[in-house]
């Protein structure tokens, strides 16, 4: 809403936005299939939609890499480039780079090993392969559902264990059905906004360079609050009883898992060249 109201009063009103925010527009599927449609100009997007325009770009969530903000903020800044050539190369501008918090494992019983993990029954987004190789590489077999019947399948124990992010937990209300989360995050779940290419380039200047900027600023905004705002919904999980539990004595075993499901994906979502360049820096990251 900031962001819109800066957009307005910058171009006096000629250029406005108008979010639908709560899944109103449907899923990311659903946007993408709008957005190529004509029926929405852009969407904010996660690793399912922005996957479905540039495939390469979930090399961003390619497991075990990637697993702190200082180094997906190095990657994002050093391909900056790249990746916007690819999204305009599939007709769309990228606007802005954003994340929706630090993936974690919720679940109904303490899951420390790849093999705990195999005891539940847990949720695998359809659209997220990245998640489905780290299953596939830990011998478990996912429950595919779509990001609406996380929910009611929580509710009838048709899962009982899921992967998410804390702000994304208590936003849908899932972490009230769990009763562990691992207490190290595995990754970052990435998000981007995009806008039809056509649409952008087909404003005034003056009104591309408002939104560019305006743009800029929102999103620089955005990542820091829901960065804070995850962390604090971790803490308010946690404060509600939901017990935090490390993985730490069982590392060696996870990143033999997450190595395996990372070059099962090489060929598929990305490139053997392009995933060891976002290795090399995000381990220059720290």
């Amino acid at each position: 809403n900031a962001w819109a109201n800066s957009l307005s009063q910058q171009t006096n009103g000629q250029l406005k936005l108008q979010f639908y925010a709560g899944g109103a527009a449907g899923d990311e599927r659903d946007a993408v299939r709008k957005m190529r449609a004509g029926q929405l100009d852009g969407a904010a997007l996660t690793t399912s939609g922005l996957g479905q325009i540039v495939r390469s770009a979930l090399v961003l969530q390619a497991p075990g890499v990637c697993h702190s903000y200082a180094r997906i903020d190095a990657v994002r800044t050093k391909l900056a480039g790249e990746f916007a050539k690819q999204f305009e190369a599939a007709g769309f501008s990228l606007l802005g780079w954003g994340d929706a918090g630090q993936g974690r494992v919720f679940a109904n019983r303490a899951v420390l090993t790849p093999d705990d993990l195999k005891q539940t029954r847990i949720w695998a987004w359809r659209d997220d392969p990245t998640w489905a190789a780290v299953l596939s590489a830990a011998g478990v077999n996912g429950v595919a559902l779509g990001l609406p019947e996380v929910y009611p399948a929580l509710r009838t124990n048709r899962i009982d264990a899921f992967p998410g992010t804390s702000i994304a937990a208590v936003s849908f209300q899932w972490y009230t059905k769990a009763t562990h989360v691992t207490k190290e995050p595995r990754g970052i779940v990435i998000g981007a906004t995009v806008l039809r290419k056509e649409k952008v380039d087909a404003l005034a200047p003056e009104l591309k360079s408002a939104l560019l900027e305006t743009g800029k600023k929102a999103h620089e905004a955005l990542a820091k609050a829901i960065r804070k705002d995850d962390e604090k919904a971790f803490e308010a999980i946690v404060g509600k009883g939901v017990k935090p539990v490390s993985l730490a004595e069982h590392e060696k075993r996870w990143e033999g898992v997450l190595a395996q499901a990372r070059k099962s994906l090489v060929g598929k979502l990305y490139s053997a060249e392009l995933l060891a360049q976002v290795e090399k820096i995000a381990a220059s990251a720290g």
